[in-house]
């Protein structure tokens, strides 16, 4: 029942710019973690966590996008977001959004249950 899909993918420039999206179905929006992840296919074996969002608003990034990604939700669209900046070669990326039990930081894959099926990020250099 529940279900998270993502948009916004697409190709860019160094530099460049980005916004995803993440419409989440099925569970109250306010009482979970929201995360997004990130994956090199047949590169990287697991999703490492880039940004995450708690229930009350409180954010988490990793070193490699702190500064340069920006995590945020509506709640009255049930949807999160992340904005991506100067972004980079090594930024080239499937992106998948996630949700999980509320914590204080939302920042280990292991709170998260959900998962939605990806879009992909490419910058070229």
């Amino acid at each position: 029942q529940v279900q998270l899909a993502e948009s916004g993918g697409d190709s860019v420039q160094f530099g460049g710019s980005l916004k995803l999206s993440c419409v989440v179905s099925g569970l109250p929006f306010g009482d979970y973690c929201l995360g997004w992840f990130r994956q090199v296919p047949g590169v990287e074996r697991e999703l490492g966590a880039i940004a995450g969002i708690s229930d009350i608003g409180t954010v988490s990034y990793a070193d490699s996008v702190r500064g340069r990604f920006t995590i945020s939700k509506d709640y009255a669209k049930n949807t999160l977001f992340l904005q991506m900046d100067s972004l980079k070669p090594e930024d080239t990326a499937m992106y998948y959004c996630a949700t999980g039990r509320s914590a204080v930081y939302c920042s280990r894959r292991s709170q998260y249950d959900y998962w939605g099926q990806g879009t992909q990020v490419t910058v070229s250099s």
